[in-house]
Order: C-alpha cells, then sequence, then structure tokens
C-alpha cells in the first residue's frame, strides 16, 4: 500500500512539472488532453462495469434469499443502475467538451 501512496505521490509531482515545457517559446507543449480523455473514459466506464455488476450480482443474491421482496429491489436496483451509468455518460460529456 506504502508503494502504491509513492507512486501516486510521484505522478502528482510530474503532473506539476508539466508547465515547465511551456517556458521554452521554441518547444511546442505537449498536448496531454487526449491522452488524459482517454485515459478517463476508459477508467470510468471501466468502474462503472464493475460497479454495475456488483449491483447486480447483489441484487440476484438477496432475490435468492428472500423472492418476496422483488418489487422493492427491481425499483432500487433500476434506480442505482441509472445513477452508475450517469456517471459515464457525465465523463462521456467532459471529455466531449475538453476534447
Amino acid at each position: 500500500m506504502r508503494k502504491l501512496q509513492y507512486l501516486f505521490m510521484a505522478l502528482a509531482a510530474l503532473c506539476f512539472a508539466t508547465p515547465v515545457f511551456a517556458q521554452n517559446g521554441a518547444t511546442p507543449a505537449i498536448n496531454l488532453i487526449p491522452i488524459g480523455a482517454g485515459l478517463g473514459m476508459g477508467l470510468a466506464a471501466g468502474l462503472c462495469g464493475v460497479g454495475q455488476g456488483r449491483a447486480v450480482g447483489s441484487a440476484c443474491e438477496s432475490l435468492a434469499r428472500n423472492p418476496g421482496t422483488r418489487p422493492g429491489i427491481m425499483l432500487f436496483l433500476v434506480l442505482g443502475l441509472a445513477f452508475i451509468e450517469s456517471l459515464t455518460l457525465f465523463t462521456l460529456v467532459i471529455v466531449f467538451a475538453k476534447m
């Protein structure tokens, strides 16, 4: 866990070092927006997929334990899946706004 923390600290320091490249007028600045947008969208889509899988798995398990609660579980399941999917769509909107 400590190594992961050091890795993220080093990556944050490297992100703050990018304005150094913009100080020289002869060297063009590196455009990292498309790379960041692609990584952000991939990360958001992947983690939302994991969240949706866990939500559906938990709903199936709770239905197997108590089938009488189907209407309530299905209502909250569909509502939760809509919220999870909206996070991915908001990320897609931000990617299009930045590009």
